[in-house]
Formats: C-alpha cells, sequence, structure tokens
C-alpha cells in the first residue's frame, strides 16, 4: 500500500507518526508532504527565506527518516494558502507520480487557516489526480491518472460528523516520542512528553490497547459488503 500523509507545517505531521511508522513497518510505501516550510515561526525570527528553507527541510529529511518514509515540500507560502486550483493541481501531480492509497491531512475546521487550506486542497486533489486532461494541462511529459480509490483520513474534529477510527500504535509509539522530543527541543515547547503520552494512552484505553492515534474516514469508493449486519 501507499500511504501519504500531507500536512501545512513542518511538525504538524506529529499526530500521525506512528501510524505512519507501523506502516513503513509493513513495508507500505510512505510519504511525508508539506504545502509550506512554516518560515513564519517565530523561532526564525528574521532569517532569510532560503535558510529557514534549508533548516525545514532538513527538520522534513530528519522525521522522514526516522519514520521510513520519502519525503516532500511545496512552497506555497507560510499563511498566504488559499485552497486555489493552482495548489490542488500540484498536489493532483504529487498523487498521480505516488498513487496513494490512504491519505492523512489536518481537519477541515482547525482555527489556522494553512490547516483548511491543506485539508481542502488535499480532497480536492483526489479528484483532480482522476482525470488526465487537467493534470496534463501543460506537461511536457504525460502523467497516468490516478483513479484508484482513495481512503481519506483527517485529524479527529467534533463538527464533522464523520467515523472515528483507532489505530494500535502501541509497538511504534516510541517513534511518535522521539519525533515529538526532536521538535520540542528546537521549538521550545511546554508540552511535555508525559501530555503526549497521556493523551494516546487516554486514546488506546478508549479502545482497549495501550497507545492509540485517532482519525476521521472517508472513502471516495467503499467496498462491496455482503450484508448490512
Amino acid at each position: 500500500m501507499n500511504i501519504l500523509a500531507i500536512f501545512a507545517h513542518p511538525d504538524d505531521e506529529i499526530g500521525c507518526i506512528a501510524t505512519l511508522k507501523k506502516h513503513a513497518s509493513r513495508g507500505d510505501a510512505v510519504m511525508l508532504v508539506w504545502t509550506t516550510f512554516g518560515e513564519l515561526a517565530s523561532q526564525f525570527g528574521d532569517a532569510a527565506h532560503a535558510e529557514v528553507q534549508h533548516t525545514r527541510a532538513e527538520h522534513g529529511r530528519t522525521v522522514a527518516e526516522m519514520v521510513g518514509a520519502s519525503y516532500r515540500f511545496f512552497d506555497f507560502g507560510d499563511s498566504r494558502m488559499t485552497a486555489s486550483r493552482d495548489e490542488a493541481l500540484a498536489v493532483a501531480r504529487l498523487y498521480c507520480e505516488f498513487k496513494p492509497d490512504a491519505i492523512i491531512t489536518w481537519d477541515d475546521f482547525n482555527r489556522h487557516p494553512d490547516h483548511r487550506a491543506t485539508a481542502r486542497v488535499a480532497f480536492d486533489a483526489v479528484t483532480l489526480a482522476r482525470i488526465p486532461k487537467i493534470v496534463n494541462e501543460g506537461q511536457s511529459q504525460p502523467l497516468e491518472a490516478h483513479r484508484k480509490p482513495v481512503t481519506f483520513y483527517q485529524y479527529p474534529a467534533s463538527e464533522s460528523g464523520r467515523p472515528l477510527v483507532h489505530v494500535d500504535v502501541s509497538e511504534t509509539f516510541e517513534v511518535a516520542e522521539a519525533v515529538r522530543e526532536f521538535y520540542a527541543d528546537f521549538y521550545k515547547w511546554d508540552w511535555s512528553a508525559d501530555d503526549f503520552r497521556s493523551s494516546r494512552g487516554a486514546w488506546g484505553r478508549a479502545v482497549g490497547v495501550k497507545y492509540a492515534e485517532r482519525f476521521t474516514i472517508q472513502r471516495s469508493q467503499h467496498p462491496p459488503i455482503d450484508y448490512l449486519v
């Protein structure tokens, strides 16, 4: 299987790290994607964009190596995303290359506009990637449309009303802890390791496992079933 996680800024992916690691450990192809470099983070002060881009690229490379994933950055601009067709088309072309079976992204209701825009772009790109005439607009090398059904996961939001799924990440949770520590050292977070462990433990206890990560789910096409129940 091909699993793609797309978020707005480096560190947004911390909510699905153990899930991605679990898939990578199974032998699935995993890709981490960020739509911006998060260049407006206060930690960078007045650093030039090229310097921030280099630092963020190193963050992406480090986290991807910890997960066992490939990675990609778009430069749509921190706080400048508009969920435009051009943004969705760029992501759709990536889908055509990577051909994800499942996608993980932000919820549709988050207060950060880049988070909401990334979720919108990620979802719109599923449809755009299916249409050859769209993904090949202005392309010198033709792309094969990605028409397979895609399962679309998002971080939970009570407003969505979509089904909630839990992934048992007890065996890979230590990787999520390591990524949290990596970012916490850089950002000087107040979010402690104990708080992080406690929240994932609470989600796990809700479904009878040690640690869990949570997502809402929707599918572009549901597989056939024999009976309703």
